[in-house]
């Protein structure tokens, strides 16, 4: 009794099938890209939030090293031409403070570290600049009070690589403090290479530098 009121399937006829297939074949290659896709978006977000948590590891550090004085350069550790006068400590301050973050940075993909005096906009230079050009790096060694830092796979360090910014021009005062920005730039490699071979993955912070004592936060009054 319960067999015969079963409904009974219809066999599919093999225009059916075909349709089926043809279906599939349609739609099975947008399901892998859009998985793919995916996939690519979230390794590229990871190393997006590892950058931006970098640069704001080493804008802290440096924001509160205003009074450290002239870079103090090891020549077994930094490129020649590195000098006391080049930098400020607070860069290689900072340099140190990205090179021991502790995140999912690949830090044989970092191309270079900028760490510099900002302006109301962010950027290193004068007041007039808002943006970077095509070339950050090259803006940077263009600017007063910029300095560059490339990473060297060999050693797993950075090293000072251009630039200049003396160390007694920073104001550190109250109500006038400079600010500082620190700019990081990595490749990221893409997995399956379905979107190109790499994508670059930038990002800056700025904060203003912690004040020193009255007697020595302006420009001229410590190392």
């Amino acid at each position: 009794m319960l067999t015969a009121l079963r409904p009974r399937r219809r066999p599919r006829r093999p225009g059916e099938r075909g349709a089926v297939a043809v279906e599939a074949a349609l739609i099975t290659p947008l399901l892998v890209l859009l998985v793919v896709g995916i996939i690519e978006f979230s390794l590229v977000l990871r190393d997006y939030v590892s950058v931006t948590s970098a640069t704001r590891s080493g804008a802290r550090i440096a924001s509160a090293n205003a009074g450290a004085g002239p870079q103090v350069c090891d020549t077994d550790e930094f490129v020649a031409g590195c000098s006391n006068t080049s930098a400020p400590q607070l860069a290689l301050a900072a340099a140190t403070a990205v090179q021991l973050q502790g995140t999912a940075l690949n830090k044989d993909q970092i191309q270079y570290l900028l760490v510099y005096k900002a302006n109301a906009s962010g950027y290193p230079g004068s007041s007039t600049r808002t943006s970077w050009g095509s070339d950050p790096k090259a803006d940077c060694l263009a600017s007063a009070g910029c300095v560059v830092y490339t990473w060297v796979k060999a050693s797993d360090k950075f090293r000072f690589a251009g630039g200049a910014w003396t160390s007694s021009t920073i104001n550190a005062c109250v109500s006038s403090s400079d600010s500082v920005g620190v700019y990081l730039r990595s490749l990221h490699p893409y997995a399956t290479k379905m979107f190109g071979s790499s994508i670059t993955v930038s990002d800056r912070t700025v904060m203003r530098f912690e004040p020193l004592t009255a007697s020595v936060c302006s420009a001229g009054t410590h190392p």
